[in-house]
């Protein structure tokens, strides 16, 4: 069971998923005292994005972020054969749980109900190649009059603010469509690719053919990217997800390993009738 999967919404859970906080962070949140008269909001929405985050009925409360320093090891394996590094899987998950955790955490902190366009970014530090911090930072948001549907609530059934990584303008589709996220649900495979033999390589020389040992293991290890992240997914008895994207990093580890990297957006429905607007015709003055 991963961190954020497992954390209940408890006072004294909360307390402990803040650990790895920095105190400055804190401080921080503290000072934006959300609610207050004469108290200011910071977010990375775009004006439109928060112009129709606020139509939706959600008002911003800051920009929270959270951080992992992770050391990613190294696993030795048979490069004849094609084969998942579940050791690097595991570690390139972990490490984003950690940075997922601590933004989350900061949201809790300011009494937030969600966090909306949340981007998940990796940089390999030049301190050491094996040295990666993975990075979540987004605008955690309160419900400002928007109806959360028979729930009661805009929170998820493991008690946690719903996180997003949908623009400002896909969020306002989203709710006015009857739809509420619950939680970025994402699934991480990093697989070796064997190596040819030489023998293979001579024979393919000149010639049109499929290389099977390649399309197997490239489609093996994206389908075990899509299978974790829907297995969080159903966790959270989500109905669907949106926005899905299927990313390949190859990181620093050679051309025959990859990352295969499945992140999207659980939704539930708010309402049973589900009434979408119609797009309206936009023309542009410009010559």
């Amino acid at each position: 069971m991963s961190e954020r999967t497992g954390r209940e919404p408890d006072g004294t859970t909360a307390r402990q998923a803040a650990d790895g906080i920095p105190e400055d962070a804190m401080r921080r949140l503290a000072q934006l005292q959300p609610g207050e008269k004469g108290s200011l909001f910071t977010s990375d929405l775009t004006v439109n994005e928060f112009l129709l985050v606020r139509e939706a009925g959600f008002r911003p409360l800051g920009l929270v972020l959270g951080s992992s320093v992770y050391h990613v090891g190294i696993q030795l394996g048979r490069w004849s054969k094609n084969q998942e590094l579940t050791r690097l899987s595991q570690a390139m998950y972990e490490a984003r749980e950690l940075a997922m955790g601590r933004m989350e955490a900061e949201a809790h902190a300011l009494g937030a109900d969600g966090i909306v366009g949340v981007r998940l970014d990796i940089e390999f530090k030049e301190f050491g190649s094996d040295i990666a911090e993975f990075i979540a930072v987004g605008t955690a948001v309160k419900a400002d009059g928007a109806d959360p549907g028979p729930g009661g609530s805009w929170r998820n059934n493991k008690g946690r603010p719903f996180t997003s990584d949908l623009s400002g303008q896909e969020f306002w589709t989203l709710i006015r469509a009857g739809y509420a996220p619950l939680d970025l649900v994402m699934g991480s495979c990093v697989y070796h690719v064997a190596h040819q033999r030489f023998t293979q390589v001579m024979g393919n020389t000149g010639r049109n053919v499929e290389i099977e040992p390649f399309t197997q293991a490239l489609y093996n290890a994206r389908e075990l990217a899509m299978s974790r992240m829907q297995a969080e997914a159903q966790a959270l008895e989500a109905e669907g997800i949106v926005a899905v994207r299927l990313r390949q990093h190859s990181h620093h580890w050679g051309a025959h390993t990859t990352e295969f990297f499945a992140i999207g957006t659980a939704v539930r429905p708010l309402r049973e009738d589900h009434v979408i607007d119609r797009p309206s015709l936009v023309l542009g003055l410009d010559a």
